[in-house]
């Protein structure tokens, strides 16, 4: 697409990904076709291996998406019929869908105003709340999202997490390179969930996830549950799902993961040029919190004009996105049915009316960095 004489910068490039290692992944693709082994296989076994080394953790676990690594975790923490699960609504809805097919109540709870992750005021009310009301339902975990790949506050939250004694599962699909107080995300809680999905820092060419932690009992049942429940072939212990990371994208993914940190850099760069040029423009920037690595899966701004700005950008050729248009308690599938926080959530309700993310990707020129940022500027002076 070409507008106004120039090329189209969209808000995602997962393809431009693909070109700047095409010779090593099309050798890894070839390979993997050429053994003629492509479920579970070698490729997922050392990728497996290398990524919980990367995070820190001492085994991970492969999955066919970021959903399912969820569901699975959930499961492995034998979390079920009955049992509440926290997490926030500002977020992807296969966070909440994961809980619900789990057979567990999702309650939701607001974000903060300047991270867009868990409010750890409002969790803490939410679970006291629960906690002391005489139900069937039993609080039972936490899943905190490092959103736009921001961490949440991990300390506040195990604080609250060990109070309850709650299972903690953070879902970093979009924090794939975040660090909090110095570590990784994912090393916080009791298991961290990762997708793959193409756009994401860490992107296969299709859909994959993997769950991670630091237990071998754990890993195990997860092992099972991702196969039907095998602890030997063909024989079901327990009822599992069909949710396997194939050989292909685990190959790609072993590409991939080698440049995982120069590519969190040039995010970083790309999201400090954006600071630098952007200020005094009166769009609301990101904020990147004390002890935090910001890994900027996404550059999200706000704005009182979300539809202008998108409409003026896309009249110059530039790509935008909202991440999340609207929040899951407000969405057709969830209103009126889960439960949300005492209090309601006015952060998130405000937030959604108003956010909008940028084009972030590693491929992201510095001139084009500069063509969107003058054109947010040509924009803001015509209001």
């Amino acid at each position: 697409m070409k507008t106004v004489g120039y090329d189209f910068i969209p808000q995602a490039n997962p393809g431009a990904s693909y070109l700047a290692c095409k010779d090593e992944i099309d050798k890894a693709v070839q390979k993997v076709l050429q053994t003629g082994w492509y479920i579970l296989g070698q490729e997922v076994r050392e990728f497996e291996c290398e990524f919980a080394s990367y995070i820190g953790v001492g085994h991970a676990v492969g999955v066919a998406s970021g959903t399912d690594a969820l569901e699975i975790a959930l499961r492995a923490c034998n979390i079920c019929a009955g049992d509440i699960v926290f997490t926030v609504s500002h977020t992807a809805v296969a966070t909440v869908a994961a809980i619900e097919r789990a057979g567990a109540t999702p309650v939701l709870v607001d974000v903060d105003p300047q991270t867009y992750t868990m409010d750890p005021d409002c969790l803490a009310k939410a679970v006291a709340y629960h906690a002391n009301k005489d139900s069937s339902y039993s609080p039972k975990a936490i899943i905190p999202v490092h959103l736009y790949g921001h961490p949440a506050n991990m300390r506040a939250i195990m604080k609250i997490a060990n109070e309850y004694r709650l299972c903690v599962i953070e879902d970093c699909s979009q924090a794939h390179g975040a660090k909090l107080y110095g570590e990784n995300v994912g090393t916080f809680g009791d298991m961290a969930t990762f997708s793959f999905y193409p756009t994401k820092n860490l992107g296969a060419f299709g859909d994959g996830g993997i769950v991670i932690c630091n237990s071998p009992e754990m890993t195990a049942k997860m092992l099972a549950l991702r196969e039907y429940g095998w602890t030997e072939r063909y024989i079901s212990a327990f009822p599992g799902l069909n949710s396997r990371l194939d050989e292909i994208q685990a190959a790609i993914l072993r590409i991939k993961l080698r440049s995982l940190d120069v590519d969190v850099a040039r995010r970083r760069q790309i999201a400090k040029l954006y600071n630098e040029m952007l200020q005094g423009t009166k769009l609301v920037l990101p904020d990147e919190g004390a002890d935090v690595f910001h890994a900027y899966h996404l550059y999200v701004v706000q704005t009182e004009d979300r539809a202008g700005l998108q409409g003026y950008l896309r009249e110059q050729g530039i790509g935008t996105a909202v991440h999340y248009p609207a929040p899951v308690h407000l969405q057709p599938a969830y209103k009126g049915r889960v439960l949300t926080a005492p209090g309601g959530l006015s952060v998130t309700e405000c937030i959604c009316e108003k956010i909008v993310s940028l084009p972030m990707y590693p491929q992201l020129t510095d001139d084009q960095v500069d063509r969107v940022c003058n054109s947010v500027k040509a924009w803001v002076g015509k209001q």
